[in-house]
């Protein structure tokens, strides 16, 4: 078995420009921040990326890193449309690709699977497949001869997740509500990374919680790094919640060039201990 810990940048650093990479969570709920910030720092761009997504769009559309996005939305949920998404849409910034939920979930489940597609009724009747005319609909070999649309499999060279906790192996566990299709966004990856708010021997995964929180296998994993706070400011229950009055702040300055600019020197130019740090500081200006 392989110690498989890494740092955020060493993780980074296995990654390429022109890479389709993979981001887990859901709108504002449970993304590998530190991943994307430390992937902001780094020279990596042209990317095709694929994500339920959240701020993690919004900073690397705002960074100019992405040349293709494969989404069903990007939101901060609390505030319904991700600000830097919306511009960088508006300026046509870059490709998209918008899939029904459904139909995104399903495309990761073939990605997974090693499947060329799978089908699925939703779409049918929608504007999806006016949007997206590379997209087929297959007819049911069986006596009812059903149409339905073929999700073409999403596949990645790479995935980035957030989790509660995992083992230096690279079992992970998630402890909220909701897995959000992590563990299909590492089984339809080439290579997976996993952050995590607490790296904890194996033996602790399932002491304390129930067997089917184990969501991710290390046998779908490369590389795992210890990042406390690392999905913030989006949630990571029960570690923390979202940090609403902070997301409010990125996205009012989102909309202005000068408070923006302000907004990157502060918290995005330095590591992540200095992120972390400098919003500590943002806080308690706040008081």
């Amino acid at each position: 078995m392989t110690d498989k810990t890494m740092t955020p940048d060493a993780i980074v650093g296995r990654l390429r420009s022109g890479m389709t990479l993979g981001i887990g969570g859901w709108g504002s709920r449970r993304k590998p921040m530190a991943l994307v910030r430390a992937l902001l720092r780094s020279g990596i761009t042209d990317l095709t990326v694929v994500a339920y997504g959240g701020p993690d769009i919004g900073l690397l559309a705002a960074a100019g890193k992405i040349r293709k996005l494969v989404t069903a939305f990007t939101t901060l949920d609390s505030i319904p449309l991700e600000p830097h998404f919306r511009a960088a849409r508006e300026r046509g910034a870059f490709e998209l690709v918008e899939l029904d939920e459904a139909m995104f979930m399903q495309g990761l489940t073939a990605g997974a699977q090693r499947l060329p597609f799978l089908p699925i009724r939703a779409g049918l009747g929608s504007d999806v497949l006016r949007v997206n005319p590379q997209l087929r609909t297959v007819t049911s070999p069986y006596e009812d001869g059903e149409e339905l649309v073929a999700v073409p499999a999403l596949r990645m060279d790479a995935a980035l997740v957030h989790l509660n906790r995992a083992d230096r192996l690279g079992n992970a566990q998630y402890l909220g509500p909701d897995p959000y299709f992590d563990d299909l966004f590492c089984e339809a990856s080439d290579t997976a990374y996993v952050s995590c708010e607490r790296i904890v021997a194996s033996s602790e995964l399932t002491e304390q919680a129930a067997p089917q929180t184990m969501l991710i296998s290390r046998h779908a994993v490369t590389g795992v790094t210890e990042t406390p706070g690392g999905a913030h400011f989006t949630s990571c229950v029960p570690d923390y919640g979202r940090d609403e009055p902070f997301q409010k702040a990125y996205a009012t300055a989102a909309g202005d060039p000068d408070a923006w600019k302000e907004f990157e020197d502060r918290f995005l130019t330095g590591t992540e201990q200095d992120y972390q740090a400098a919003v500590q500081a943002w806080h308690k200006e706040q008081r």
